[in-house]
């Protein structure tokens, strides 16, 4: 049984409804296509309309969507010879961030990204999706490994931020993520990073410090979560609610286009309508498109042309212009 947000119930009522339809029609003689026909026409638009007119809080709960595929879902969907490689050599393994080396459409290439978890048990197993210390440092090792044997690296952002316990902070979380910001900027092999689903703070800074960054359509990416930055800017004495989180979401400008626009990532994936949750595979495909059509460019560049157009494009963004008084 699929998982319908809030604002998506009037489609709810109308696909059970077909679904229904379509399980009193089997077995008998009764004649319900042209019925099922029309409700699927009337649902198509429905959905079309719904997601023609998204909030920026929509977009971070379609984001967030329990059925959204994540990381392992499009390895699984892409790669082939899919080989995932565990720990970082200092500390243990986090299994908030999976990585390892295959091969999409016959080029090996070492895959990075952050897992958040179906089920509770399995959330809880990653962590919910926010890294470690260890969990960087793994994904550097493994970067430093694509460098030495000259494969790409693509890395997948879905993170709600890194994880902010003690432990974490003991172990250095500040200088892991710092570390690989520092040694991202300089790697001597193309990367390219996809915001598949939340991209919060510096736990997915940590991983898109690419020569091409691009985001779902229906990704966000931001320095915090509309519910932290309502929190600290309006929370006084009553709770905070979705009227809260709604404006917080307008400010952030954290949906793809918003971020297009800015110039900060440098071009938006279509999902099929529904969002990637619908059809996974669709995505998936899309998403090999644009791998394929970044990597070309960049491969046929030296290393040194590679690092200084990196450092060109990063120190674009957030550019000023100043003007005399």
């Amino acid at each position: 049984m699929s998982y319908y947000l809030d604002f998506e119930k009037p489609l709810e009522e109308l696909e059970t409804k077909i679904e229904e339809l379509r399980k009193l029609s089997d077995g008998t003689e009764i004649d319900i296509a042209s019925e099922i026909k029309r409700l699927e026409k009337k649902a198509k638009d429905l959905r079309s309309e719904i997601f023609s007119n998204l909030t920026p809080w929509q977009k971070t709960l379609i984001a967030r969507h329990p059925e959204r595929p994540y990381t392992l879902d499009y390895i699984g969907i892409i790669a082939e010879d899919f080989i995932e490689l565990h720990g970082d050599r200092r500390f243990g393994d986090d299994p908030a961030i999976v990585g390892g080396v295959g091969k999409i459409n016959g080029v090996p290439m070492v895959i990075i990204g952050h897992q958040k978890g179906r089920g509770t048990k399995e959330r809880i197993y990653r962590n919910f999706g926010q890294p470690n210390p260890e969990g960087y440092r793994k994904a550097l090792r493994l970067m430093k490994l694509a460098e030495r044997f000259k494969m790409p690296v693509v890395t997948f952002i879905d993170t709600p931020g890194a994880y902010p316990g003690i432990g974490a902070e003991e172990r250095g979380q500040g200088e892991a993520i710092a570390t690989s910001l520092m040694e991202m900027s300089r790697l001597k092999t193309p990367i390219i990073s996809i915001v598949i689903g939340e991209g919060g703070s510096g736990g997915a800074l940590a991983l898109s410090v690419a020569d091409r960054l691009y985001m779902l359509e229906h990704s966000v990416y931001s320095v915090i979560s509309p519910e932290g930055c309502a929190a600290i800017l309006w929370r006084k004495n009553g709770e905070l609610g979705t009227e809260d989180f709604s404006r917080a979401a307008d400010s952030l400008k954290l949906t793809a286009e918003d971020l297009k626009s800015f110039k900060i990532i440098d071009d938006i994936i279509p999902e099929p309508l529904g969002g990637a949750n619908r059809e996974p595979e669709t995505t998936a495909k899309k998403i090999v498109e644009y791998i394929f059509k970044a990597l070309e460019p960049l491969q046929s560049k030296s290393a040194s042309k590679l690092i200084e157009d990196r450092y060109k494009k990063i120190r674009k963004i957030g550019s000023l212009t100043q003007t005399a008084q």
